[in-house]
């Protein structure tokens, strides 16, 4: 996880005692008052916004019964290195919904990546920009993150004036995203909510595919 954190960044094979101990640990129902939530006191964790808010991109299946929502940064070496492990559970699964929320909080670049992404979505290109940037194994630059961009096929003309006409658009979104990982408690990049549990760290694939049985029980429990 990267920092504002990481402790351990990941123990090698995790066993799942200790998997499901880190969701016991970190658990905490959305809509229902964890500390953090309570302290900040405006809403900002309701299940509308934390699994539906409709400014915020998603992937896989809309219809899904189980989502898993991500505060990532582009910046961020485990983020990029989970990614295709997340994107293959939520293709081997046929019924998660992943949704992506942008928390840059390693400095000017990722802010700027960030912006660039979620502009991108004017032109119905946010998850080209997302997996461009994601999907490189070194540390971004503004001008990286520009020719990644055009390589994506996105119109950087367009991209330049969706970023300056949308910026406070933009900007409430990620504040929005940013108060809502702080409410939860999360300390740093990758953190996950799997159905309505928060995970503040890195799972494996395995470890995705048992959070993700167990919001399932979970559902069928309420």
């Amino acid at each position: 996880m990267n920092r504002s954190n990481h402790p351990a960044a990941a123990e090698a094979g995790p066993t799942r005692r200790k998997a499901l101990g880190l969701l016991g640990a970190g658990a905490a129902l959305i809509g229902t008052a964890s500390r953090p939530a309570l302290a900040q006191g405006d809403g900002v964790l309701t299940e509308a916004l934390v699994l539906r808010d409709p400014d915020v991109p998603s992937t896989g299946n809309p219809d899904g019964d189980v989502n898993i929502v991500e505060w990532f940064d582009y910046n961020c070496p485990y983020c990029r290195k989970i990614a295709p492990e997340i994107q293959q559970v939520v293709q081997d699964d046929g019924k998660v919904r992943l949704v992506l929320k942008e928390w840059p909080i390693l400095g000017e670049v990722s802010k700027l990546g960030a912006r660039m992404a979620m502009a991108a979505k004017y032109q119905d290109k946010y998850l080209a920009a997302h997996e461009a940037m994601i999907g490189v194994s070194s540390k971004l630059t503004e001008a990286r993150i520009r020719e990644l961009l055009a390589g994506a096929g996105i119109d950087m003309d367009r991209l330049n004036r969706d970023l300056a006409t949308n910026a406070k658009a933009i900007d409430t979104v990620l504040a929005r995203n940013h108060d809502q990982a702080v409410a939860f408690g999360f300390k740093g990049t990758p953190s996950f909510i799997v159905g309505k549990f928060r995970v503040p760290g890195i799972l494996t694939m395995a470890q995705f595919e048992m959070a993700i049985a167990d919001a399932r029980k979970a559902l069928k429990a309420n």
